[in-house]
């Protein structure tokens, strides 16, 4: 597909798309995110020719939230290698994102990097190996793009902070079990400060980009990490990236992408392209509706997915 046609796919879907009654609401759980505009909607694709193109409201920054998931992983992996599978599992869980049931069942060992228990885990693998972890997070996640337009949000980290007892449950509950090695306290403030990552559609589809170029950063030439370890990265968004609808999202768009409660989703098309959407509507397994529904709509009418 050239440039013209895929730029023209992307602006009739958007259109259609965002013409839909909306169905979805934002996460009103977390204050700060219960606030933002319901009919936000934005698009991004970065593609590995260069050949980028966003509609909407795809320079607004939003809170990625659980697609930080994938970049502490990604940082934890090339610092840790093979041995993070020690910690965690590589499963899909099947069951909420902040199951302490499983948890237990599992013996300390979450199922994913991604549910909530895992992505714990691979914080605390973080504290362990980084020297200022906080500085070092963001700075390694300003090196993927060539605009370097992400932060932590204070105002964010602190409602999320506010109201997530559940998470504070599973960092003690991990801790228990034998899963942690820093104090649960030390791991959660990491934890909320990642999760508080903003940035725009642009910025976060450029990003990602790295992962459809084997682990390569296109504007820099920097090796994150090996073509395997990509490999299996985008393996476990395939399989883990939605939550408990990571089955429907393969089935209905066929890329490897994370979503989060923000209303962000980034999916990525290896060797190809990367594209962010965002529209903070949330369906009832808290993946943005719209967001949803258009990835499908794409990969349907340009055949670009990786089935």
């Amino acid at each position: 597909m050239n440039q013209v046609s895929c730029n023209e796919v992307v602006s009739t879907i958007y259109q259609r798309v965002k013409a839909l009654k909306e169905k979805g609401k934002p996460a009103n759980y977390i204050p700060e995110l219960a606030i933002v505009e319901p009919s936000k909607f934005g698009v991004h694709i970065a593609q590995l020719n260069d050949a980028n193109f966003g509609i909407g409201d795809f320079q607004e920054n939003f809170s990625i939230q659980s697609i930080s998931k994938v970049l502490s992983l990604c940082l934890a992996y090339r610092i840790l290698g093979e041995k993070i599978w020690k910690r965690v599992d590589v499963e899909p869980s099947g069951t909420k994102f902040n199951s302490l049931l499983q948890l237990e069942s599992d013996n300390g060992i979450p199922r994913n990097p991604f549910i909530n228990a895992g992505a714990l885990v691979i914080v605390d693998i973080l504290i362990s190996e980084l020297e200022n972890p906080k500085e070092d997070v963001l700075n390694f996640v300003k090196s993927l793009c060539p605009s370097g337009n992400i932060d932590y949000s204070p105002k964010v980290k602190a409602s999320e902070k506010s109201v997530g007892y559940r998470n504070f449950a599973l960092a003690n509950f991990l801790k228990s079990l034998g899963n942690l090695d820093n104090e649960p306290n030390d791991v959660l403030d990491l934890y909320f400060t990642i999760c508080s990552l903003e940035t725009d559609c642009e910025t976060l589809s450029e990003i990602f980009l790295f992962m459809a170029n084997d682990g390569i950063v296109p504007h820099s030439g920097e090796k994150v990490f090996s073509k395997s370890y990509s490999k299996r990265v985008n393996a476990l968004m395939q399989t883990c990236g939605f939550y408990d609808e990571s089955g429907e999202f393969a089935f209905r768009v066929g890329l490897p992408g994370k979503s989060g409660v923000g209303g962000g989703i980034v999916a990525i098309y290896p060797d190809k392209y990367s594209i962010a959407v965002w529209s903070p509507g949330l369906n009832a397994k808290g993946n943005s509706y719209k967001g949803m529904k258009f990835l499908e709509d794409f990969t349907t009418e340009t055949e670009m997915s990786i089935f």
